[in-house]
């Protein structure tokens, strides 16, 4: 087979459709050979993939890269140690390829089974976040899949370098270079392509912001797995803790405000804000936060900004924080109803009524008591990496990992029945 790198956007989809036939039938040991291959070229490669990084840094900064989108595109030699140990958590996980979903014996005597298979070719559509090509190439290998990737001209020469390192590992270990290729040098043109190559593409996963994952849900004819922006709600009961509620939402806000299950509004009940809210504003005051205040909340924290309609939809990606009093767990739940994403909602109570409410009722991917929003996480969650977190409602939700990387067939064997 040629170069990946020389072939033409249709070639390149011909050699993806073909090594996902190979990849159906390579055994687990084969897989956790290539991916212990891709955590070594990871390691092996920072002295590559580091000024490749630089680059991008450079022309991102040069161009008005918001701080935010700037840490997610970096990659530095402790995020690529992270990134080699998540493929090695990966192949410590259960191969999903050929597990038995449900079967049963009919009383004709056919045996009927639902077997997880592999979707076939995943494309994958993101931009700023190089970590991505490394997490969906190794959790597509393990559940037996191809992928082809278009990161995004912001991360081009460390996206480039990454798939180098992943090919040259699949080639070693015996398994096709065409398993995994990016689609970057075809640019945006490239990225409408993959949108429309049904037939040759099974699945599409957008990551990234609000207008490209809409552009993508709305123009591909590709399926796609809706991963949403994170309007992440976190909701301070009446009975919280105060220094439960200061270290979650802290935690919640400041750890790494780039992402996107950083908490971006935060509602207090009123009964409780003299008492709770003040902790919590000089936590996020000490972290730099600014806050965005409805006039309950600036009437008890000076330094509050006050907050307009838009924020209450805004995922600020930054170390901007909305906050609202609201008078009932009711008014807080209708508040989320209004601006989720659907992404992660939390509340901090000792009021295990309201607690059990909230589990039922607000509808997210992740719904969570007395926790951190940041723990929406594949890694988090012991998927050893995610490829998004999917909002949407049909077949995955939540932080994507081996198993919603598959789809399933049912496998039928008999002895020689008819229908009557």
């Amino acid at each position: 087979m040629p170069d990946t790198a020389t072939l033409t956007f249709h070639d390149k989809l011909v050699a993806a459709r073909d090594a996902a036939r190979g990849l159906v039938t390579i055994t687990t040991a084969q897989k956790n050979a290539a991916l212990q291959a891709i955590a070594d070229g990871v390691r092996g490669g920072i002295e590559r993939i580091v000024p490749a990084n630089e680059l991008d840094l450079a022309n991102g900064r040069d161009s008005g890269m918001s701080l935010g989108l700037q840490d997610r595109l970096k990659l530095d030699q402790p995020r690529l140690e992270a990134l080699a140990q998540a493929v090695e958590q990966i192949i410590a996980l259960t191969d999903p390829v050929g597990q038995t979903v449900r079967g049963s014996v009919l009383p004709n005597g056919l045996s009927i089974n639902q077997v997880r298979v592999p979707f076939g070719v995943i494309g994958a559509i993101y931009e700023a976040r190089p970590n991505v090509t490394i997490d969906i190439a190794a959790l597509a290998l393990k559940s037996g899949n191809a992928a082809v990737l278009r990161g995004g001209s912001a991360a081009q020469h460390t996206n480039g370098v990454l798939v180098e390192i992943i090919q040259d590992a699949l080639e070693s270990a015996g398994l096709p270079r065409a398993s995994v290729q990016t689609i970057d040098e075809f640019g945006r043109d490239g990225a409408k392509q993959l949108m429309r190559a049904r037939g040759f593409v099974d699945v599409l996963i957008p990551r990234g912001s609000a207008s490209l994952i809409s552009t993508v849900v709305n123009e591909s004819t590709v399926p796609v797995i809706e991963t949403g922006a994170g309007v992440v709600h976190i909701f301070i009961d009446e009975s919280a803790d105060e220094q439960m509620a200061v270290d979650i939402v802290r935690n919640a806000k400041v750890q790494r405000p780039s992402v996107c299950n950083a908490v971006e509004t935060v509602l207090v009940h009123r009964a409780a804000a003299d008492r709770l809210l003040p902790g919590v504003l000089q936590a996020l005051r000490e972290s730099d936060v600014t806050v965005h205040g409805d006039e309950g909340v600036i009437q008890l924290f000076a330094d509050a900004v006050p907050a307009s309609d838009a924020d209450w939809a805004s995922e600020y990606l930054s170390l901007d924080l909305s906050v609202k009093l609201v008078d009932s767990i009711d008014e807080a739940m209708a508040h989320i109803r209004n601006y989720t994403t659907g992404h992660t909602e939390s509340i901090i109570t000792n009021d295990l009524h309201n607690a059990e409410r909230f589990l039922a009722e607000v509808d997210a991917a992740v719904v969570m008591v007395n926790a951190s929003t940041r723990f929406t996480d594949g890694g988090e969650f012991g998927f050893g990496a995610e490829v998004g977190i999917s909002t949407q409602k049909l077949h995955a939700r939540g932080p994507m990992g081996l198993a919603e990387l598959t789809s399933t067939k049912w496998v039928v064997r008999g002895s020689g029945q008819v229908r009557s």
